[in-house]
Formats: C-alpha cells, sequence, structure tokens
C-alpha cells in the first residue's frame, strides 16, 4: 500500500503533468468548491422542503450547524499536532496553492465536505452521492495543489462527517419537535412548500 508521502508525490507528479487541469483545481480547492456545497445545502433544504418531510428539513437545517461544529472540534485538534504543510516540507513540490502556517492535519476543507455530505445524505441519499462526489474532489484538490497530505484530507473527511452526524442525533428528536411546533406558525414556509389548507373549508358541514 503506498504510503502518505508516496501517494502524496504521485498526486504531485499528477499535477505537473496536466496544466490544463491546474487552474481548476485551483479553483475548486479554494474557492469554487465553498460555492458548490452552499448550493448543495440549499439545493438539500429546496428538496426536503418540497417533500414535505421534517425529518429531512431538520437534517438540512442542522448541516450548515453541523460544518460550523466540526470545524470548532477540529481547531484544537489542528493545534495540538502543528502539522507543517507539505510546501513546507518538500519545497520541490509543484504548488499552487498560496502559503499558510496555518496547521493542515486535520485538513479544514475536508471536514467541510465530510459534515455536508453526512447529514445531506440523510435527507436524500441522490443529493448525499452528489455531495460526497463534491466531497471526494475537494479532498483530492488539495493534494493536488500541494496544501494537504493524504491523511489530512482523510482524516478531515471522517471528523466532520462524524461530528455533523453524532450531533444531528442527539438534536434530531427536538429539532423535528420544533419544527412542528413553527409549521402552526408564519415559519411555515421555511418547513414545507404545502399551502395549509384553510380550516373552514376543511372543517365537517362547512359551506
Amino acid at each position: 500500500m503506498p504510503s502518505n508521502i508516496q501517494l502524496l508525490l504521485t498526486i504531485n507528479a499528477l499535477a505537473r503533468s496536466t496544466p490544463w487541469l491546474q487552474t481548476a483545481m485551483s479553483s475548486y480547492a479554494t474557492v469554487a468548491g465553498f460555492v458548490v456545497f452552499a448550493e448543495l445545502m440549499l439545493a438539500g433544504w429546496w428538496f426536503a422542503r418540497q417533500r414535505s418531510d421534517p425529518r429531512a428539513v431538520a437534517a438540512t437545517l442542522w448541516t450548515p450547524i453541523g460544518m460550523l461544529l466540526a470545524l470548532a472540534v477540529n481547531q484544537p485538534i489542528t493545534a495540538h499536532f502543528a502539522e507543517r504543510r507539505p510546501y513546507m516540507v518538500y519545497p520541490d513540490l509543484l504548488t499552487l496553492a498560496q502559503h499558510s502556517l496555518a496547521p493542515g492535519f486535520p485538513s479544514d476543507h475536508a471536514v467541510i465536505g465530510g459534515a455536508v455530505t453526512a447529514t445531506l445524505f440523510l435527507a436524500s441519499r441522490r443529493l448525499g452521492y452528489w455531495t460526497a462526489l463534491a466531497a471526494l474532489v475537494m479532498a483530492f484538490a488539495r493534494i493536488y495543489i500541494a496544501a494537504a497530505y493524504p491523511y489530512d484530507v482523510l482524516a478531515g473527511l471522517l471528523l466532520g462527517a462524524a461530528v455533523s452526524l453524532v450531533s444531528f442525533l442527539l438534536v434530531r428528536r427536538p429539532l423535528v419537535r420544533l419544527l412542528g411546533a413553527a409549521d402552526q406558525t408564519v415559519f411555515r414556509p421555511l418547513i414545507t412548500a404545502t399551502p395549509r389548507t384553510a380550516l373552514a373549508g376543511s372543517a365537517p358541514g362547512a359551506s
């Protein structure tokens, strides 16, 4: 099995041999990837709302919260390991990322991908698969631009998914109850796209 360093060097060699891909990968690894995850989270909420499934809506509403919680959990871990980035250890690497002194293990970018994937998968398997693909591309892109080691992104994906999933399971029942209560308020459009049936029209004997 290739080692962490061997995988890094192999992917960096691929980056050298694919100049036509460098701009796209660099953009996705730094800015475009975040836009994709934001759009996936919005799509997840929109489709759950169309299905009028409070459990799915709860999962999509928790997704950004779980993501931020996972990032918060990751900060003391990265500070503890204080791992130097690949381009600081191996100056001969092709580096497509801006240099940063921030530690790299686990990768914050991968944490985001793992966290968003975990809860969106609970809301919709199809969307979850697409989000998992986006997260894997993000993880690969971070290695491609020499900003992270393979183990950095693997640890980030697992940590993000674990924190987001466990935290949601802890709050799922009260959150679903809260959404049920909100269904009778002005916040109903945030929960379901189904219009409320007029009570007078649905009451027995109503003319």
